[in-house]
């Protein structure tokens, strides 16, 4: 199982920020910022909030999809069946959601506030 913490990752909104990321980029579903990712060779993660736009995530290469927590075992099944490159992390907040995360078979957690 992944455990990423919310640090390691750089919130951007543009291209721009984008460009001058340090980090492994975190950004809201948008098809122009993945399509420039993809063109890039960039690992990214985005937020997608249905099937439907996790699904895109994977084929424009995202490397996570941060997904809410009511809809990770269902988009996680989704992505077993048609075998994603894209990890799926649930969002948490506590580190017992781990474990929660884990029974589901999601492939890892996305923790706000890690204890380690």
């Amino acid at each position: 199982m992944i455990i990423k913490h919310l640090k390691q990752f750089e919130k951007i909104s543009s291209i721009d920020e984008l460009k001058r990321s340090t980090k492994t980029p975190l950004f809201e579903f948008d098809i122009e910022t993945m399509l420039f990712c993809k063109e890039n060779g960039l690992e990214y993660a985005v937020k997608t909030v249905s099937i439907k736009e996790a699904v895109i995530a994977n084929e424009l290469g995202a490397t996570y999809a941060v997904v809410p927590k009511d809809k990770a075992a269902q988009i996680q099944n989704i992505a077993n069946e048609y075998l994603f490159d894209t990890k799926i992390l649930q969002k948490a907040v506590f580190d017992w959601e781990i474990e929660k995360a884990a029974l589901l078979g999601v492939d890892g957690v996305l923790l706000n506030n890690p204890p380690f």
